[in-house]
């Protein structure tokens, strides 16, 4: 059950609207080490992980691990052929255990339960940036995949991942070191930006009114000029119709025609 504090069996609980997100232990372990809580835990974690940078990249594991292997591999074989040949038992298998070494279900269970909270934990913070859950981390995240995008190109992969360990283990040490300064810069930075903006809104806004108005201007100037071109189209003689002009009709009665009498031909 969660308690005032906001924790759910332990557990630090998200601080988004998510009221059921409960966060890894990890949250936990990798906040004390990068707040420097214990210099001596979080100096050991990252000479630690510079120092397997650095043996990856420098030295050839695979190779020695291989060349090991072979080396152990000979002896015990040398050893079990000559124990046999002179005195007629294996020396090798005298070191045999009763029981050969296993992994536990309960200790595979932690390990794979380890295993799962460090993928979760990636995933809850890569959702928390995404979604803007802290601006501040949201935009130096952005900051630093855009550098990170020029300096891939010149730098190898594994300065790159020197360079984020140290910054991701320092910078919140140079932070708390001097926050009331820092605070003091990005408070007088965010007021500047937020000037900046409230003046480029209000020249848009302004500019935005002026272009309304002279456009509703220009629109009721057609308006009217088209209104009076159909007035005087409507008024013009030509745009009159006339009327059809018909004969006008006969006032006296009309007359029957004379036949025509044929004459008779005259007989000599």
């Amino acid at each position: 059950m969660a308690d005032s504090a906001g924790a759910v069996n332990g557990q630090p609980k998200a601080a988004n609207g998510n009221a059921g997100q409960t966060l890894t232990p990890y949250h936990s372990l990798f906040r004390h080490l990068f707040s420097w809580e214990k210099p001596r835990d979080s100096a050991i974690a990252y000479a630690s992980v510079v120092t397997t940078i650095i043996a990856v990249r420098y030295l050839n594991l695979l190779s020695w691990t291989l060349g090991l292997s072979w080396m152990v591999l000979a002896t015990t074989v040398a050893a079990e052929i000559s124990g046999k040949l002179v005195l007629n038992n294996g020396l090798a298998s005298q070191f045999r255990p009763r029981e050969y070494f296993t992994i536990s279900r309960d200790t595979f269970e932690a390990m794979v339960s380890d295993a799962h909270g460090l993928i979760n934990f990636f995933l809850i913070e890569a959702q928390r940036i995404v979604f803007v859950e802290n601006i501040g981390v949201s935009v130096a995240a952005c900051v630093a995949a855009f550098i990170s995008g020029f300096l891939i190109k010149v730098a190898p992969y594994w300065v790159l991942t020197i360079i984020a360990t140290t910054i991701a283990f320092f910078a919140p040490l140079v932070y708390s070191s001097n926050q009331e300064f820092i605070d003091e810069q990005l408070k007088t930075a965010a007021n500047a930006i937020n000037a900046q903006t409230a003046q480029v809104r209000d020249a848009a806004q302004k500019q935005a009114d002026h272009l309304a108005a002279v456009g509703k201007q220009y629109a009721g100037d057609y308006t009217g000029k088209v209104q009076e071109i159909l007035r005087t189209r409507n008024l013009s003689p030509s745009a009159t119709k006339k009327a059809p002009e018909f004969p006008s009709p006969p006032t006296e009665e009309p007359k029957a025609a004379e036949p025509v009498v044929p004459q008779e031909p005259i007989i000599a």
